[in-house]
């Protein structure tokens, strides 16, 4: 159980590290006094019966919210959903809960679980993004919007709702409006879109809805300064056939990669409509 503390709290700062206890080896320690040169004296002196050893401390356990939590850390989502149902039920345990269940693609048990959660704090916003992001994973994208944009309206200054809804503005074919959200992501984190450590839901099922969401995420990264991005989302535009040579040359966003050398073989190779 500490080695599964110290692993979460590598990835989580918030968490507690629990002290770490150091045993030396009694075999180790007679070679260092074997490899002495000078010769060891054997003391006369009565022992010290004053000491007393102390009693080993005992690890604290963890909560049944925080054990669900490392559970959850090691994608053990059955585990630690029934974890979470022993703790008290607040709006984030239910959550956390709906967040476990929706990793499993059990769309129904997080519907649950979010609503409960909403029905306990109708104004937490990770609730809402989360039950946003299930409706999204169905489709729902209308319904998607309206939950990411209550969950801005609580935390206007939250990269990742920014980022979801622009990806359900781009997937209900509104290009310009998700960008300007898109946008605004980078603007409030210019890593928004690498940060690898929260879950992630799918982009749209259609090529060419994912060809829009990588178009619109190379122009936000090209005006970021992130050039590799920027040329690798755009590699994945065209693949999926969302643009063509003439609409990216045309694209001011990417004024500053017309020098770039991969950028150039990029719209010069032969296959790209």
């Amino acid at each position: 159980m500490l080695r599964l503390h110290r692993e979460t709290h590598l990835a989580h700062p918030r968490w507690l590290i629990y002290p770490a206890f150091f045993c030396f080896s009694i075999d180790s320690t007679m070679v260092a006094l074997s490899q002495e040169s000078t010769p060891v004296t054997i003391a006369t002196a009565e022992p010290d019966t004053s000491y007393r050893p102390q009693p080993a401390r005992e690890e604290p356990q963890p909560t049944p919210e925080g054990l669900g939590d490392i559970l959850r850390f090691h994608q053990r989502y059955q585990a630690a959903i029934a974890s979470y149902s022993k703790a008290t039920p607040t709006s984030d345990i239910w959550d956390k809960m709906g967040i476990s269940y929706q990793m499993m693609f059990s769309t129904s048990g997080a519907m649950r679980c979010y609503k409960e959660s909403l029905k306990l704090n109708p104004e937490n916003a990770h609730a809402l993004n989360n039950l946003g992001s299930l409706h999204f994973s169905l489709r729902e994208f209308a319904e998607a919007e309206r939950m990411y944009r209550k969950a801005l309206a609580l935390e206007t200054r939250s990269a990742p709702i920014q980022m979801n809804l622009g990806t359900a503005l781009i997937a209900e074919h509104r290009f310009e409006e998700g960008w300007e959200h898109y946008r605004a992501a980078l603007d409030i984190d210019p890593h928004a879109f690498e940060n690898t450590t929260n879950p992630r839901i799918s982009s749209p099922g259609l090529s060419r809805d994912r060809g829009a969401v990588n178009y619109y995420l190379a122009r936000g990264f090209a005006r970021a300064g992130l050039m590799d991005t920027a040329i690798d989302h755009l590699r994945k535009a065209l693949d999926q056939g969302f643009a063509n040579r003439k609409r990216i040359e045309a694209d001011n966003s990417f004024a500053s990669l017309r020098d770039n050398p991969e950028y150039q073989n990029l719209l010069s190779e032969p296959h790209r409509p």
